[in-house]
């Protein structure tokens, strides 16, 4: 039996025709016959999205519409235009057929436990979009193009719904992000208060890092499909995306929608006629944009070396950017546990990047290994260290791992002790320097025998920092750190002196650093944390170029 388009349509057009979306759909880009193939696909698609977001209808007759619309994917006689069109082109069909269990899962879905859920949505409301036009391209048995068109698709359905949140909520009572994310702001009203801006922030930046390393994930499309002009297409989309992440990143979609223009798509569309940036590139502006302290000892390298080295310090950010992020302790485990996968699976620019580095200079995967295992130290939401054996394994796991991992890069592997003490050293730094920072998310790195020793009760992270004989125990702890310094410039030299002199730079700043906690002492910690001057990141700049001595 044929099934006409009355009893199924929401209304005879969409809501939104290809080119009103956010991202290239039909393009003048594409060839022309397969413009028309994936114009017939689209509006299948619109028609059955338009009904799962329909206000006006009830979710039993969503799910009635949506059935009569698959059934005319089995039917090439039927007179519904939109599935007729499928048929006349042969098109889409299997990859429709998937899209509708989204749509169905509109239909009464309004709530998200965790990010694999909202994945899993994507998986069937996007991905399906990326595997037609490869398979339309002769591109379908490609499973690194597959894999990378899945991220792209990925990334731009969150990147909707984050655009969304306030329009699907208000219409439909929907919405995408899962909701203990929301908890972490104080619950759906509190995410949704105009006010609450800051904790507001902190998760939609946890979730768009989520949607970057989808993007990661589909940087290589451009290079792995075959038709020119579908690698045109893709790098405009990938463009586009990253464009509309940084725009989330720098605007509040509570307050305001937030949209591409004009001039992103043209700028997108500029930018695209080529591979799109290396995943070398990508890293490197990772690093550019992380301003550390690290990442100038790094200018010191040149070459494949200072590749390698970027490689590894984006790794170590991706995954402390993890553990620190505002988002539910178990989702943070999931994604560390991920990582775990791609060190054996590189599928993003950085982990493939950390796979070059691993690869050309002989970086240990046990080493990498200890930095996630020290960032699954962190990734809690409250956190105690009981003995100084438990505070020396977490140095050991998230600094003396980059320091074991840098030497080999250095090219001096003989001095993997020295790395590994000296990145111990840092830690302590980084400890003694963030107290209070810490504290406030029940962070205590000091560890429990220590504070025993100096009557410090266990109680609120704030309450121990504050306790009067905290101050003791961190400049007990300083003197080591400056022990620890003192030692490394000892041992520096019997080391090639052009090889380590990145870890000459960074002990340089590190040093300073500490010199300036102890100056200000550990008993009064108020105003800023010290940091750095202008002059001293300059002077770490020209000796990382040979023009001062550390």
């Amino acid at each position: 039996m044929s099934l006409a388009t009355p009893s199924v349509a929401v209304s005879a057009t969409p809501t939104r025709d290809h080119d009103e979306e956010n991202f290239p759909t039909a393009s003048l880009i594409l060839a022309k016959p397969l413009r028309a193939k994936v114009m017939a696909f689209y509006r299948f698609v619109r028609t059955a999205d338009d009904i799962g977001d329909s206000p006006d209808l009830a979710p039993e007759e969503k799910i009635r519409r949506l059935n009569l619309m698959e059934a005319a994917l089995d039917d090439p006689g039927t007179t519904m235009p939109e599935a007729a069109g499928l048929h006349r082109h042969a098109v889409g069909t299997d990859e429709a057929r998937k899209m509708l269990v989204a749509f169905r899962q509109d239909a009464f879905k309004t709530r998200y436990a965790d990010w694999a859920e909202l994945e899993d949505y994507c998986a069937h409301s996007a991905d399906p979009v990326g595997r037609m036009l490869l398979r339309l391209h002769g591109d379908g048995d490609n499973a690194a193009g597959n894999a990378a068109a899945d991220g792209l698709c990925t990334a731009l359905q969150v990147l909707n719904h984050l655009q969304d949140l306030v329009g699907d909520r208000a219409s439909l009572d929907r919405i995408y992000l899962p909701t203990p994310w929301m908890d972490c702001a104080g619950g759906i009203d509190a995410f949704f208060d105009p006010a609450n801006t800051q904790r507001r922030r902190e998760v939609l930046d946890a979730a768009l890092d989520r949607v970057e390393e989808q993007l990661d994930r589909a940087a290589a499309l451009p290079r792995l499909v075959k038709a020119k002009r579908l690698a045109i297409q893709s790098a405009m989309t990938i463009g586009l995306a990253r464009r509309l992440l940084a725009k989330l990143r720098a605007a509040d979609p509570v307050l305001g929608r937030v949209k591409l223009g004009k001039a992103d798509f043209m700028g997108a569309l500029l930018g695209a006629f080529g591979t799109g940036p290396s995943d070398a590139e990508l890293v490197a502006s990772r690093v550019s944009r992380a301003g550390s302290s690290f990442a100038r000892g790094m200018a010191a390298l040149k070459g494949e070396r200072r590749r390698a080295l970027w490689g590894v310090y984006a790794f170590c950010r991706a995954v402390d950017d993890i553990a620190d992020n505002t988002m539910p302790e178990a989702e943070k485990r999931r994604f560390l546990l991920d990582w775990r996968r791609k060190l054996l699976e590189p599928d993003c620019a950085v982990s493939r990047e950390l796979a070059f580095a691993r690869n050309a200079y002989g970086v240990p995967l046990v080493e990498c290994e200890a930095m996630i295992a020290g960032m699954e130290t962190d990734a809690t939401d409250f956190l105690r260290l009981q003995t100084e054996a438990d505070m020396d394994l977490y140095c050991r796991r998230v600094a003396g791992s980059v320091g074991a991992m840098s030497v080999r890069i250095f090219g001096a592997p003989e001095a993997e002790g020295f790395g590994l003490e000296l990145g111990h050293t840092f830690q302590l730094t980084n400890i003694l320097r963030d107290v209070d920072e810490d504290a406030e998310r029940e962070r205590v790195y000091i560890p429990r025998d220590l504070l025993d020793e100096a009557g410090v009760p266990e109680g609120p992270a704030r309450e121990i920092v504050a306790h009067p004989a905290f101050g003791a125990i961190c400049a007990q702890l300083a003197a080591r750190a400056q022990a620890g310094f003192a030692r490394g410039r000892a041992e520096i030299g019997r080391f090639p002196a052009q090889a380590l002199l990145p870890a000459a730079v960074m002990a340089w700043g590190y040093g300073r650093l500490l010199d300036r906690l102890v100056a200000r002492g550990f008993a009064q910690r108020s105003g800023p944390r010290p940091k750095l001057t202008k002059g001293e990141k300059v002077k770490m700049a020209l000796m990382a170029l040979g023009l001062q001595r550390p």
